[in-house]
């Protein structure tokens, strides 16, 4: 039998990817999930910075990281810098600060194109989900599981649980908009 509410789920995922993706960018402010996509190649291996160090943000633009190991400072400053976060470490001992700068209008406007592509590519991860779903459908009614008003009555189910996730993904892209915005 078919089941919307495994399409449903797959879509919360692809939807809480895109907010962790979003968490990450940089607006004006320290924040620790900034750091979150980045990977450093430490003991032969992809690990996240808050697994190599702790993170602090002691001032509203400033984040600290504590290395615990000294002989991965280096490759944290390196991880950092390859990043797309446009963020200048600066290394004193095993301690890492990473000044956050202000956001100028045409990184900005740099942003606001980054969050519309990541939004797209969310959009279009929901709506292959979709797809998938009525692929399904078409197989149960051609083998008969299902009666043509059943498939119907699905796919007008799939296509409203589509349109809510665009419209939750349509919200989250104008909320960071205006938060990366807001001087």
């Amino acid at each position: 039998m078919f089941n919307d509410k495994s399409y449903s789920l797959k879509m919360d995922k692809t939807i809480e990817v895109f907010a962790k993706e979003l968490s990450s960018l940089r607006t004006g402010r320290a924040n620790a999930t900034m750091l979150d996509l980045v990977k450093v190649d430490v003991y032969g291996q992809q690990m996240p910075i808050n697994q190599v160090g702790s993170i602090t943000t002691p001032e509203p633009r400033m984040i600290n990281i504590q290395v615990w190991d000294q002989n991965n400072v280096t490759l944290v400053d390196a991880a950092i810098k390859k990043s797309e976060l446009g963020l200048n470490p600066q290394i004193d001992g095993q301690l890492i600060r990473l000044p956050i700068p202000e956001l100028n209008e045409e990184r900005r406007m740099e942003l606001k194109k980054m969050i519309k592509n990541m939004g797209e590519k969310c959009k279009v991860s929901i709506r292959n989900i979709r797809r998938e779903a009525n692929e399904e459908l078409k197989k149960l009614l051609k083998s008969k599981e299902i009666g043509e008003d059943e498939e119907k009555s699905f796919e007008k189910n799939v296509q409203t649980i589509t349109d809510k996730h665009i419209s939750i993904v349509d919200e989250k892209i104008s909320s960071k908009e205006k938060e990366i915005m807001t001087i």
